[in-house]
């Protein structure tokens, strides 16, 4: 079988570092050479001959990150690695899932298309924003879910009253997955936009009164969209409110519509290294997961057996 080669992209250090000691094998030494002008030069200064590599590297903004890991992929291709992953935490541009408008791209298939071209053979992600986002790969795909994760921590905190809630329709399929393992009741949140990041109006659909309100997305944003499901289902007489987001991107004022906000708790992963800080945010790693699966694919072992069914 062949050996197990582990490196870190420039944005995910922090999160490979943890995979690593979790594996139990030290990262790779990876350098990534910059000219003046911003261009980019990956050296993996190790032989990867026949070694079965694992590139960690989330894909959110800015687009070298995304670059990065292309020209990573391509590195170890030309140095005769014998197998090449991709783990990409944080899947980029897979909110472009669709033609949703005229004349406009599908950005998340485009995206796949580059990462075969580049000479990925398999790529890992957890949470697509849509599960057919699979489909746009013609190599395997280990597409990881966070309930892994959260299912231990609402076990943790034991909320009796406990209610889950989609904070839009597109949602509706994440939410019920965590109602049907507790075997509680789902509330629908309808939104509807003024235009992208920027919400009009939202309407609960189903009785929260009394109860403990847990929010289920893949990605928060601006906030925007859980501020104000929050504050409609406080009005509708919801007890308490949080949410639960594996994609923790956070841009523009989303600090402070958190901090001003009727949630009493934000719990992310570490799929995208935090910019601020806020006592509302509660941060949980996926390390454990990604190793595990790291450890599954390199031994041909079912990757289903890390989910909650």
């Amino acid at each position: 079988m062949a050996h197990v080669k582990l490196f870190a992209g420039s944005e995910s250090k922090v999160l490979a570092e943890r995979i690593s000691d979790y594996y139990g094998q030290a990262l790779g030494d990876l350098s990534i050479n910059k000219f003046r002008d911003g261009e980019m030069q990956p050296v993996i200064n190790e032989s990867v001959r026949g070694a079965h590599v694992f590139f960690v590297q989330s894909t959110f903004s800015p687009a070298d990150n995304l670059l990065e890991l292309l020209l990573c992929i391509d590195s170890a291709k030309r140095a005769s690695a014998g197998y090449i992953t991709a783990v990409i935490p944080y899947f980029g541009y897979a909110r472009q899932d669709r033609k949703d408008k005229p004349r406009v791209p599908i950005s998340a298939r485009m995206i796949a298309g580059l990462l075969e071209s580049a000479g990925a053979d398999r790529v890992m992600v957890m949470d697509f924003h849509a599960d057919q986002i699979q489909g746009f790969f013609n190599i395997p795909v280990d597409h990881l879910k966070s309930e892994a994760i959260y299912v231990k921590y609402l076990q943790s905190i034991n909320l009796e009253n406990a209610i889950f809630a989609s904070p839009d329709v597109g949602g509706v399929k994440r939410a019920r997955t965590y109602a049907k393992y507790f075997e509680k009741d789902l509330v629908i949140c309808d939104k509807e936009r003024r235009r992208a990041n920027e919400v009009k109006k939202i309407t609960v659909i189903g009785e929260v009164e009394g109860s403990d309100v847990i929010l289920i997305d893949d990605i928060v944003d601006t906030a925007g969209t859980l501020c104000a499901a929050a504050e409609a289902l406080i009005e509708k007489g919801a007890k308490s409110v949080r949410a639960l987001c594996t994609h923790a991107v956070l841009s523009g004022n989303a600090y402070d519509n958190i901090n001003g906000s009727q949630l009493d708790e934000l719990v992310v992963t570490d799929t995208i290294p935090l910019r601020g800080k806020s006592d509302k945010i509660t941060v949980l790693s996926c390390d454990k997961l990604f190793a595990r699966a790291i450890r599954n694919t390199h031994e041909y072992k079912s990757i289903a057996a890390l989910f909650v069914d």
